[in-house]
C-alpha cells in the first residue's frame, strides 16, 4: 500500500505517518512536509525520487505527474493492465491540506506572495482522490488522522467511510476556490463580481427551523461561533440564533460599556446602559415586559448570581441568555429552569464578528450588499435644523435611539430617556403608525415620554410623527432628512420647540 502525504498544515501529520508505517504503507511526500517526516525517522520518498522527474519553477510543478496522478485516479477492477503497461503503481491514500491562502491575505497585500500562496497541485490531487474514492482513500482534515488510522488498522475500510472522506474533499476544494475567487472580486471588482460565493461550516444541527417541519443547522464563516459560542444549558434552536444576533449586536454596539438588549422575534423590546448590567437589566424590562416575557436577553457583561437570581423571580422568563461570561454560581441559580437557555462568549464583553457583507434570501437567488454600521459620526456630525439645540445628556440618548433604530426593522421610531429605551415601534408600513403604537405602548406600560429624545431610522415625510412627539413631551430628535417636506417637519418641531438633527445617513433594516 502506498499512501502520498502533502500538508501545508502539519499538525499531527508526523504522528498519522508513523501510524501508517506500521500498517506498511509506504510514504510519498514533497517540500516541507517530506523534510519534516525524514527529520522524524520517517521512510518517506519524495515526490520527485518516485517520478524521476524534478521539481520545476520554483515549486510550481512537483505533484503533476501521470504516475502521482495515474496511480491515483486508475479504477482498480478495470484499469490495472493499462497501469502496469505505463509504470503507474497505485497510490492508495492521499493526505492533502493547501496552501494557507487566507492566511496569506491577512498578513500582506503583496499580490506576488498572494499568487504564489494558491495551491494548484494540492487541489488537483484531491479532485483526483475524491473522485476515485471507490479504491482511494482521501484525507483532508486533520481531526480525521486517527480515525483513519482506526478503520485501516481494523480493515474496515469500507465505501460508506470513503464516501463521507470523499465529501469532506470536495467541500474542501470548493471552500478553498470560493475563498480564492471572492478575494480577487474583492480586490479588482469592489467585491461584486460575477459570481458570488457563500461558504460556512457546520456548528451544529438545530432541532428544527423556523417551524418543526423544517429541517436547520447553524453554519459559521471562519470559526467565529466554535471559538465565541459556548452552550452551558440547553440546546439554541434556528429562532434562538436569528433573536441572539438581535440582541447581541445591539448590546455589543457602544463598546465596552454594561448594557443591556431584550429582544424578541428579533426586534428589541428593552434597552439600556447603566453603571453596571444589573442596573441596566431593570431599567431595560421596564420598556416593555410583556414582550419580553419568552425572548432574548443579551448582557454586555458578566451574569452574576445577583444578577442570575433577579432574572429568575417569578414572573420572569428568558427564554435564552447570553453573556460575556457567566460564574459558575449564576449557572447554579438556573438549575430548576428547564426551559432557560444559557450560552456564553467566554470573554469580558460580547464579541461580534462584523463581517464587511450582508445577504438575504430572496426566491430564486439572494440579495448581497456591504453590511450597513452606524459610523461614530454621525450623530457628532449631524445638523442641527431646528433654533434649539439638544443638550449634552440628550445628544448621548439620540446616540442610544439611533444606534438601536439602525439595528430595528423598519418603519421604525425609538425613544430613549437617560440611556434607558422607554418605547419603541418597529416593523410598520407608515412611520407615523410606528409612532403611536411606541406611545401606546408606553402608556400601557406606565412609562413617562417627557423629556425623551427620539430617533427615525429614515426621514419623516409628513410632520404628523413631530406632532405626536410633541404631545409626550419628546425635547430632540434625530434623522436622516431627505424628505421633499423637510422644511414642514422642520417647523412642526420648532412650534414645539424641539431640537432636531439630520444625519444625511438613512438606515433601513427590511
Amino acid at each position: 500500500m502506498r499512501a502520498l502525504l502533502s500538508v501545508s498544515d502539519k499538525s499531527g501529520i508526523v504522528e498519522f505517518a508513523k501510524g501508517l508505517e506500521a500498517l506498511n504503507f509506504e510514504i510519498l511526500s514533497t517540500g516541507g512536509t517530506y523534510k519534516l517526516l525524514k527529520d522524524s525517522g520517517i521512510k518517506a520518498v519524495e515526490v520527485s525520487e518516485y517520478t524521476q522527474s524534478p521539481q520545476m519553477f520554483d515549486g510550481r510543478v512537483k505533484t503533476l505527474h501521470p504516475k502521482i496522478h495515474g496511480g491515483i485516479l486508475f479504477k482498480r477492477d478495470k484499469d490495472a493492465d493499462e497501469a502496469a503497461k505505463n509504470g503507474i503503481e497505485a497510490i492508495d491514500l492521499v493526505c492533502v491540506n493547501l496552501y494557507p491562502f487566507k492566511e496569506t491575505i491577512n498578513k500582506t497585500d503583496d499580490f506576488d506572495e498572494i499568487i504564489e500562496n494558491i495551491d494548484i497541485g494540492g487541489p488537483t490531487m484531491v479532485r483526483s482522490a475524491a473522485k476515485n474514492f471507490a479504491n482511494v482513500m482521501i484525507v483532508t482534515d486533520k481531526n480525521d488522522y486517527d480515525r483513519v488510522l482506526k478503520i485501516l488498522q481494523s480493515g474496515k475500510n469500507e465505501l460508506e467511510f470513503r464516501k463521507e472522506l470523499m465529501i469532506k474533499a470536495f467541500e474542501h476544494t470548493a471552500a478553498y476556490d470560493s475563498m480564492i475567487a471572492n478575494y480577487m472580486n474583492s480586490r479588482f471588482n469592489g467585491g461584486f463580481g460575477a459570481k458570488q460565493f457563500i461558504t460556512g461550516t457546520k456548528v451544529f444541527d438545530t432541532r428544527y427551523g423556523e417551524n418543526p417541519h423544517q429541517k436547520g443547522a447553524l453554519y459559521e464563516f471562519e470559526d467565529f461561533y466554535s471559538k465565541n459560542f459556548t452552550a452551558l444549558k440547553g440546546e439554541a434552536s434556528f429562532n434562538n440564533m436569528t433573536d441572539i444576533h438581535g440582541a447581541v449586536m445591539l448590546a455589543s454596539s457602544f463598546g465596552n460599556v454594561p448594557a443591556v438588549a431584550i429582544c424578541k422575534h428579533a426586534n428589541p423590546c428593552g434597552f439600556a446602559i447603566k453603571s453596571n448590567v444589573y442596573e441596566s437589566y431593570i431599567d431595560a424590562l421596564k420598556c416593555d415586559p410583556l414582550s419580553a416575557y419568552g425572548g432574548v436577553i443579551a448582557i454586555n457583561g458578566t451574569l452574576d448570581r445577583h444578577l442570575a437570581q433577579k432574572l429568575h423571580e417569578k414572573g420572569t422568563f428568558m427564554e435564552v441568555i447570553v453573556a460575556a461570561n457567566v460564574t459558575d454560581e449564576a449557572l447554579e441559580v438556573f438549575a430548576d429552569k428547564k426551559k432557560t437557555k444559557i450560552f456564553t462568549h467566554n470573554s469580558e464583553f460580547l464579541k461580534r464578528a462584523n463581517e464587511q457583507f450582508d445577504f438575504k434570501h430572496i426566491d430564486g437567488g439572494f440579495v448581497y450588499q456591504e453590511r450597513d454600521f452606524v459610523c461614530k459620526s454621525e450623530l457628532k456630525d449631524a445638523k442641527c435644523v431646528t433654533d434649539k439645540e439638544a443638550t449634552k445628556a440628550q445628544i448621548d440618548d439620540m446616540l442610544i435611539a439611533w444606534q438601536v433604530a439602525a439595528l430595528t426593522k423598519s418603519n421604525c421610531v425609538v425613544y430613549v430617556k437617560d440611556s434607558m429605551m422607554v418605547a419603541i415601534g418597529m416593523g410598520m408600513t407608515s412611520r407615523v403608525d410606528a409612532a403611536r403604537a411606541a406611545v401606546a405602548k408606553a402608556n400601557d406600560m406606565g412609562l413617562d415620554l417627557n423629556g425623551c429624545v427620539l430617533a427615525s431610522e429614515a426621514f419623516f415625510p409628513f410632520r404628523d410623527s413631530i406632532d405626536i412627539a410633541a404631545k409626550v413631551g419628546v425635547k430632540a430628535i434625530v434623522q436622516p432628512g431627505g424628505s421633499i417636506r423637510d422644511d414642514e417637519v422642520i417647523k412642526a418641531a420648532n412650534e414645539a420647540n424641539i431640537a432636531m438633527y439630520f444625519t444625511g445617513k438613512r438606515h433601513f433594516l427590511h
